[in-house]
């Protein structure tokens, strides 16, 4: 069983940035493979990026390239997503996941975190 946990969303104005954490604990996190997904209300959850158990493999979606950087501190059991120029269709609550290898598809997700709430004002 693996638990995680995010955190670092907030209200954020168009151009700036913030950085969400994910704490895992339980079994090892550097077993897993790492995802970053999000879900607007009333629409379909979708990927956002995804890393390696190494840190040395990463994904993004075309739509955050270049301005997300997904990233792992396996030594602290964390996961990072750095975020910057976020724009208003940012907006969405952002789940990490665990995997086994790197992957795009949620149906591959071994475990979810509860979500954090980011909001990127106009």
């Amino acid at each position: 069983q693996v638990t995680l946990v995010e955190s670092g969303g907030g209200l954020v104005q168009a151009g700036g940035s913030l950085r969400l954490s994910c704490a895992a604990s339980g079994r090892t996190f550097s077993s897993y493979a790492m995802d970053w997904f999000r879900q607007v209300p009333g629409k379909e959850r979708e990927f956002v990026a995804a890393i390696s158990w190494s840190g040395g493999s990463t994904r993004y979606a075309d739509s955050v390239k270049g301005r997300f950087t997904i990233s792992r501190d396996n030594a602290k059991n964390t996961l990072y997503l750095q975020m910057n120029s976020l724009k208003p269709e940012d907006t969405a609550v952002y789940y990490c996941a665990a995997t086994i290898g790197i992957t795009t598809d949620q149906a591959m997700v071994h475990y979810w975190g509860q979500g954090t709430q980011v909001t990127v004002s106009s």
